[in-house]
């Protein structure tokens, strides 16, 4: 009789469950998941076909349009990237990127200021007045930003407007224009911000803000040291979203211009695009300067990004 022990086989590994299950369950299973994707597809492809109708083959045709050159001798002809080196040696292009980033730098900061600061009142009060008081900064961005900018038309107008009056001087000539127009953009875009930052703020923990009470830390000491730290992502959304939203300016001084003379057709970029268009029909050329903003505002956004991403932690 041997005395050596007998080693024990290791065991098989288990079949999964879906090895496991019969082949028509597999099948069923399979055909389910099918069927849910196609499903899904089903109900994502409206706005898909909206997206490529009306985006992404309107950008593939002005980009096919801005690299050819219209003219009364030769025709239209295959020009390459000549329109857009003449767009970023146009003075009066250049001029127009340079007045909405003076326009950015000033408007930006003040907005979001008046923005955060009401957002860090209502995530203090409680109450009706609170509803009420985040209602009121929320509607000027319901208003339709043409609307909006009549609106402050009248009231700016040095024939019956009410502000003239009162600062004794028309506020849409010399340098007051860019200040007027940022006055509009901050009334239209504070309460939109707000609720951003608002939002933001009430996603935070509450533990923290009891833990700071108890520390002795004033409602001051808690909004600058604990609440604002602690929804800088969204505040530097804020800013990326304010940002390109003044690099693109144009309803504003396009609709307050029969009343600003200063306002020139290349008052800013979009401005002037849509002037090249649809006064001097220099459809290619205008379609260069639309996507040459588009470039200044990516390389724009994106050095903000980087500059800020480990503070705004979106790397």
């Amino acid at each position: 009789m041997s005395n050596a022990k007998s080693v024990a086989a290791p065991a098989p590994p288990s079949p999964s469950p879906a090895e496991a299950a019969p082949a028509p369950a597999r099948r069923r299973a399979d055909g389910r998941r099918r069927r849910e994707r196609f499903i899904g597809l089903l109900f994502v492809s409206p706005f898909c076909l909206v997206v490529v109708a009306f985006l992404l083959l309107p950008l593939a045709y002005a980009l096919r349009m801005s690299l050819y050159t219209s003219t009364l001798a030769a025709g239209t002809h295959f020009s390459g990237l000549a329109n857009y080196r003449k767009a970023f040696t146009d003075p009066e292009f250049l001029h127009g990127v340079e007045r909405v980033i003076v326009f950015a730098v000033v408007q930006t900061p003040v907005m979001l200021a008046l923005a955060l600061v009401s957002a860090l009142i209502l995530d203090a009060v409680t109450g009706k007045l609170a509803k009420f008081f985040r209602l009121a900064m929320f509607m000027p961005y319901a208003v339709p930003a043409v609307i909006g900018a009549l609106m402050w038309g009248f009231l700016y107008s040095p024939t019956f407007g009410p502000l003239h009056s009162v600062f004794h001087g028309s506020l849409l000539s010399g340098n007051l224009i860019l200040t007027s127009l940022g006055n509009v953009a901050t009334w239209q875009w504070a309460g939109y911000n707000m609720i951003i930052l608002y939002a933001a703020l009430q996603g935070m923990p509450r533990e923290v803000y009891e833990a700071a009470l108890v520390d002795g830390a004033g409602p001051v000491r808690t909004a600058l040291r604990i609440k604002v730290p602690m929804i800088s992502s969204a505040l530097i959304l804020c800013v990326v979203f304010s940002m390109i939203g003044a690099l693109q300016f144009f309803t504003e001084p396009r609709v307050l211009r029969p009343l600003a003379p200063t306002i020139s057709p290349s008052y800013t970029p979009n401005l002037y695009s849509f002037s090249l268009a649809f006064q001097y029909s220099q459809f290619n050329y205008s379609a260069a300067i639309s996507f040459a903003l588009g470039a200044v505002v990516f390389v724009g956004s994106y050095l903000f990004l980087f500059l800020t991403r480990k503070r705004s932690g979106l790397s």
